[in-house]
This record gives structure tokens, C-alpha cells and sequence, in this order.
């Protein structure tokens, strides 16, 4: 008789955003006239910018002619793709090889199915509070996971506890949901954490874009020590509006050995055998975003969204609220007023303001008590859902 994955019985019911969409649906059919402002799911608003476009209709142009049509790509990616990744890189002081870049169809992807070349029995160690996808994929494997305690004291930043030997280490920094980021130092205690235990460090770097303070790294690989530890995820989804077309990539160090095996050459073939790459297409767009004009293009789109972030933010300030993120990130982390619990503050907001966010709950039991804004509405929304809720707070 088959025997099913019976690790899926220990996850929750249903996935955190699942959750929120439900209870909004309600809240809309009962309120038709509501207008509600939603600030809670990551999606960029602002469209792909035109060096993109532009590249995304050569693509398509070639695909209809013989002569340049292209049928199955590389499963790492195309080569123009993997060189402008690495030209990124080495502007901002790190040195690749282009076989260590693997194209995807996004970071989510990637840092769920890395978990292939790991054995079920490793200990998996995650902050708490976490984007859901890095417990739920262990989960589903069975593994089991420690937490490492973020919390307002250490403002979401934890050093390594060491007295936990972990063998995979989640990071995300700028993170999310909290949006607190590690600075060069901080981060160096992880990379040596993890060195001097064997451990390798899973790093996500999907908000590095909105780094602005110089003293916080865009990739862990600035870290010496870090090409002998650390696999890095980066996506194009917020960095460039990708969220509906689909790119990212990872990168994995050929210093990088366990067992006396490459986890390159691992990922490799594990790519090779699963994944037929990501569309020539999305590629060709996605080159476009290292191009010196969508550099600028996507800074743009990058700067409104940072726009909406200090809105959020000195609307906290007023407020006197204690938050984190909205400098290097697009999330704002605040702490509910009046310790409220968070789901009770998602229904206040919804119910009382007509504004959607997350609540801190849904990201681990550190994250009771905050609730996180993500700042990719457009600033009319922006600012009448700020304006709403410091009225609200005021009148509690």
C-alpha cells in the first residue's frame, strides 16, 4: 500500500498568507464598500522598467525567427546572464566564477530544493521570528530545527548561541519580516560560527537592493572566510519587479566541501536532473537589470518604494511605536500598541482602518506582539493608510 510524506501533518493547516487572504475575503464580501488598503504581502506595485520591457520584446522577437529561436537552455543558466551577475558582484567587491551562479526561476525555489543535497538528519537552526518557507521546507523533509531568539532586545539581530552545533544555518538579511540587517561585524561572527563547526550558512540576500547604510553588507561573500561556508539566494522579485515574471540565482563556492564532496558540483547535477532552466526569455529581461540603464531604471523604482518606507516610518516615529527595518529594507517591523496581540491588531486595523499588513504570530513565537508593513503600495496609499492608522492609534 503507498505510504505518503507524513512530515506534511506537522505543518500548519494552511500557509501564513493563505491565512490572511481568507480572513480579508470575509472581511470584504461583509464590507463591499470597504476600501482596503493592503500592506501586507510583498508584491511590488511599480512595473517592470523599460530597459527590461525592451529586452523581454528582443527575446520574443528572436523566438520567432529560425535562426535565433531557442529550444532547452543551459540548466545553470545562459552564459550573458551568468556574466552580468558576476559583473554585479565585482562592482560591489566580490569575485565569482561564473560556475558558481546558478540562474532560477526565483529564491524561493532555490532555498527549498538545496535542501536535496543535505541529509535529513542535520540540524537546522532559523531565527525566530522567520519567513515561514525556511521551516516549512525542513518540516516537510522532517528535520529538526532550533530557533535562534530575535527579539526587540537584540532589535532582530541574534548573535550565534554557542551552545547549539548546528549543521544549516538560515539568514536573511536584510530580513524578512522583521527587516533588521547585519552589519560586517555581526555577520562575521556567523560565517565563524559556522566555519568552525563544519555548518553551512543558507544566506538570503533577496532585499540587498535596498541596503543604504555602508556599514551593512550586500552579500555574505564580502565576509572573509564566508566562500568556505555559505551558499547565497538572490532574486530579481523585489529587486526589479520580477515577482510575476520569475528569476533569481544561486551561488555556491567551489571552496565550499563537506564529506570530501563539492556542493557545487552537487547542486549541479541535482539542476541537471530536475530542473530544465529558466526561460530564455525571463533571462534576457533579466540581464537588462545589471545593464548601466536598468541599474538606474530599477534604482528608481527601488527609491519610490524607499519613499514609502520613511512615510511608514516617521508616521512610528510620531506614534512613538518601536519598530525595525524601512533603512535597508522594505519591511517595517513594528510592535503592536497597547501589547496587543498580533492577530487582534490585524483585525483592529482591518476592521477599524480598512488596512491590510501581517501579523508578527504568523512568523514564529517571537513574532507575537509585532506586526509587519511592507512598503510596496504607491505613496497615495501609502500615506492615507499612515494617516488612517495614527488616527486609530490616537483615538485608542
Amino acid at each position: 500500500m503507498l505510504k505518503v510524506n507524513k512530515n506534511y501533518a506537522n505543518l500548519k493547516e494552511s500557509y501564513l498568507f493563505a491565512g490572511i487572504a481568507k480572513r480579508v475575503n470575509e472581511y470584504s464580501a461583509s464590507n463591499p464598500d470597504a476600501d482596503i488598503i493592503r500592506m501586507g504581502i510583498g508584491d511590488v506595485t511599480l512595473p517592470l522598467c523599460d530597459a527590461v520591457i525592451d529586452g523581454l520584446h528582443s527575446a520574443v522577437d528572436e523566438m520567432s525567427k529560425a535562426e535565433s529561436f531557442k529550444g532547452y537552455g543551459p540548466e545553470q543558466g545562459y552564459g550573458f546572464l551568468q556574466d552580468s551577475i558576476k559583473a554585479y558582484y565585482k562592482k560591489n567587491g566580490v569575485e565569482l566564477d561564473t560556475t558558481e551562479i546558478f540562474v532560477s526561476d526565483g529564491a524561493k525555489s532555490d532555498v527549498g530544493n538545496i535542501l536535496d543535497i543535505f541529509d535529513k538528519e542535520n540540524l537546522v537552526l532559523v531565527p525566530d521570528p522567520v519567513y515561514p518557507v525556511y521551516v516549512d521546507t525542513n518540516t516537510m523533509d522532517g528535520r529538526e530545527i532550533k530557533y535562534m531568539n530575535a527579539n526587540e532586545d537584540n532589535k532582530f539581530v541574534p548573535d550565534p548561541d554557542e551552545s547549539i552545533d548546528a549543521d544549516i544555518i538560515y539568514i536573511c538579511s536584510p530580513n524578512n519580516p522583521t527587516g533588521a540587517a547585519y552589519d560586517y561585524e555581526g555577520l562575521k561572527k556567523w560565517v565563524d560560527y559556522a566555519n568552525a563547526r563544519g555548518a553551512v550558512i543558507l544566506y538570503d540576500a533577496a532585499y540587498e537592493a535596498f541596503i543604504t547604510e555602508e556599514n551593512v553588507p550586500r552579500s555574505i561573500f564580502e565576509i572573509e572566510g564566508a566562500r568556505t561556508c555559505a551558499i547565497e539566494f538572490c532574486s530579481l522579485s523585489k529587486t526589479a519587479g520580477f515577482t510575476g515574471t520569475r528569476c533569481g540565482y544561486t551561488v555556491i563556492p567551489h571552496e565550499l566541501e563537506r564529506e570530501g564532496m563539492s556542493l557545487n558540483k552537487m547542486w549541479l547535477r541535482r539542476q541537471t536532473t530536475k530542473f530544465n532552466g529558466t526561460s530564455y526569455i525571463v533571462q534576457k529581461g533579466a540581464s537588462c537589470v545589471f545593464s548601466e540603464e536598468g541599474q538606474k531604471q530599477i534604482q528608481e523604482n527601488i527609491e519610490y518604494y524607499r519613499e514609502n518606507a520613511k512615510i511608514i516610518m516617521e508616521t512610528l516615529d510620531r506614534l512613538g511605536i518601536f519598530y525595525t527595518g524601512g533603512k535597508n529594507s522594505p519591511y517595517i517591523w513594528l510592535k503592536c500598541p497597547n501589547d496587543m496581540k498580533s492577530w487582534d491588531f490585524f483585525d483592529l486595523l482591518l476592521e477599524k482602518a480598512n488596512v491590510v499588513g501581517t501579523p508578527g504570530e504568523g512568523f514564529g513565537e517571537n513574532g507575537e506582539g509585532f506586526f509587519r508593513l511592507t512598503s510596496f503600495s504607491n505613496h497615495e496609499n501609502t500615506k492615507e493608510a499612515m494617516a488612517r492608522l495614527e488616527k486609530l492609534i490616537s483615538e485608542m
